[in-house]
């Protein structure tokens, strides 16, 4: 489980209405001649450069939207937080606190019914921690690692936020809503109901007018107006169970890659024109996706049979498979800052793995509570957080 476009606008050419609004509007200078009906020259059209969503931070890269998340470039916001693994327990209610170094669990710290994810904030001041049948969000302190007062939130299955820091967006998947919320006090802004069942997982648009969403349950996908928050296009995956999960787009913004747990692979979709994908088998129960710090590569977890396999972004191909010795259930995680370890939980196993990114070399496997879901690496390089366990920008 677990779980448009970028718009490029022309700029028109307005009508000659006069000479002097031409000059006004140009800043040419004005000419007598062409005063007296000398036919003025006017420049051809020109594409404007893409427009990011109101308020967003611009892209630093325009052809890598992770550009801001190469090794160990910390914000100075999170630059002193302490290296931790947080791995959250659907199953035993509570969240398990591992040391990257010595991979050894160090504190267990008890959350409300069902944690799903743990998810940095946009600011990335906070870790909050997705308690989807408790029905509230317990906030996480990762200066300290201590946790708060639980702040009331109905059916948070998973958390992302909007690129210009103002909502959270709450993906309700039994409600069957997308919530936005005020990204600071979760106060509901606006809530968005959906006719598919599940939505889950998302990721947005390199300029950040939209976003995709999965839909697990009816195996559909939505593309969502991220301003006007209003579902702008709907379509059914072209596979019978269809069952899709992370979501991520690439490093250009040019496509988005959907897991798909039941199609045991990627689905290859051109966001902007929202048409019918195209399906990359990669392995039993394709789950999560995770980018490389160079932005080269994409890890992608395959439940259902305990490897990894990698997709090289430039090559358009998969490359390479990893195998965990004695399997396991890969699920969701992250990647070191260094960008060195892989980390991934074993979702049926009550285990997290740790593995080497330039080898494929299981590292760790390291016993946590029952049900270890949406884990969380922190902090991680970017300069402000998308979501779910680690978007960053």
């Amino acid at each position: 489980m677990n779980p448009t476009r970028l718009t490029r606008a022309l700029v028109a050419t307005a009508a000659l209405a006069s000479l002097t609004t031409l000059a006004a509007c140009t800043g040419a200078p004005h000419h007598e001649d062409e005063a007296l009906g000398k036919k003025a020259a006017v420049a051809p059209p020109k594409k404007a450069a893409a427009q990011g969503l109101a308020g967003m931070p611009p892209v630093l890269d325009p052809h890598d939207v992770y550009a801001a998340d190469r090794p160990n470039r910390l914000s100075p916001v999170v630059k002193d937080f302490p290296s931790r693994v947080y791995v959250p327990n659907t199953n035993s209610d509570t969240v398990s606190v591992i040391d990257p170094k010595t991979y050894k669990v160090i504190e267990t710290i008890p959350v409300g019914r069902q944690p799903q994810h743990v998810v940095p904030s946009w600011d990335m001041k906070t870790l909050w921690v997705n308690n989807d049948r408790g029905n509230t969000l317990t906030p996480i302190d990762p200066r300290t690692g201590k946790a708060g007062k639980a702040v009331d939130v109905h059916d948070p299955y998973n958390l992302y936020f909007t690129p210009n820091g103002k909502y959270a967006i709450v993906m309700a998947s039994l409600d069957r809503e997308l919530v936005f919320r005020d990204a600071h006090t979760m106060k509901r802004e606006k809530t968005v109901p959906v006719s598919c069942y599940g939505v889950n997982h998302a990721d947005f648009s390199l300029d950040g007018r939209y976003f995709i969403v999965s839909c697990e349950f009816s195996g559909e996908l939505l593309k969502v107006d991220t301003a006007k928050m209003k579902v702008i296009g709907q379509e059914k995956l072209p596979f019978q169970g269809a069952m899709p999960q992370d979501v991520k787009v690439s490093p250009d913004g040019k496509k988005f890659y959907i897991a798909d747990m039941m199609a045991d692979g990627v689905w290859i979709l051109d966001g902007d024109k929202f048409t019918k994908p195209t399906l990359l088998p990669t392995g039993k129960g394709a789950h999560g996706l995770y980018v490389s710090r160079d932005s080269r590569e994409m890890y992608i977890s395959n439940r259902g049979e305990g490897t990894i396999s990698l997709f090289d972004f430039t090559q358009n191909r998969l490359t390479k498979k990893w195998h965990l010795p004695d399997g396991g259930s890969p699920d969701m995680g992250g990647v070191s800052a260094d960008g060195k370890v892989l980390w991934l939980s074993g979702r049926y196993n009550s285990e997290v793995y740790a593995i080497d990114t330039r080898t494929g070399t299981q590292l760790a496997r390291i016993k946590v509570g029952s049900g270890p879901h949406g884990l969380a690496v922190y902090p991680q390089p970017g300069r402000y957080s998308l979501g779910h366990t680690g978007i960053f920008r």
